[in-house]
């Protein structure tokens, strides 16, 4: 568990950018009914509270990937993320598109890389995992090398953790679901008695309020 947690969890509360409405929840665009609603990419505009973001995603990668060779950002959430980290670390930067440009060169990788570089995905949340590690296998389909990826936040389905586990990548998030609720009932935006619910859409969110 990273120290941090607590602390990037209420960053992402003052931006705005996790909003916690376990009695009137979200609707989500897979129909899912979410307590949650998570749009890091507000973050991008609160100056102090992005270049805190962005420290805390520059130590976890100093010290969890130091044989980084470059970083790769997740189209498009991850761009922005992921260059101001490559900026912070000295790292050469590229990303990922989710399909091959239909002109020009036809990338799907953008940016200089070479086969056997070694390059930690950069990510804004991982729910399920699927879009993901979709960019895991395109990077590895390139020859590049995977060390692994860090995201800002990580609602904690168990389907990501297998699928992350099956492609044998390792991940770390700087904060996820567990923290900010526990910072949610402990700020009082969210009534103790609600936790067993909260918990329980995480296991089965597909279900949860049906």
């Amino acid at each position: 568990m990273l120290s941090n947690e607590k602390a990037v969890a209420e960053k992402l509360l003052q931006a705005g950018a996790v909003k916690l409405s376990p009695e009137k929840p979200f609707t989500w665009a897979s129909g899912w009914k979410s307590p949650i609603y998570c749009d890091n990419r507000k973050v991008l505009s609160f100056p102090y509270i992005r270049d805190f973001i962005k420290s805390e995603m520059c130590n976890v990668i100093f010290e969890k990937f130091p044989e980084a060779d470059a970083l790769a950002g997740v189209a498009t959430a991850g761009i922005a993320w992921g260059a101001m980290a490559a900026d912070q670390l000295k790292l050469p930067f590229l990303y990922v598109r989710p399909k091959p440009k239909e002109h020009g060169m036809g990338n799907q990788i953008e940016g200089a890389y070479e086969a056997g570089q070694k390059v930690v995905v950069i990510e804004d949340l991982i729910s399920t995992g699927k879009s993901s590690l979709q960019v895991v296998d395109v990077l590895r389909n390139a020859g590049v090398e995977v060390a692994g990826m860090v995201s800002i936040f990580n609602y904690g389905f168990d389907v990501a953790g297998k699928a992350f586990a099956e492609k044998n990548c390792n991940y770390i998030s700087l904060t996820n679901y567990t923290a900010m609720i526990a910072l949610g009932m402990e700020k009082g935006i969210v009534a103790k008695e609600l936790e067993p619910l909260l918990l329980q859409w995480r296991s089965d969110p597909a279900n949860w309020m049906k």
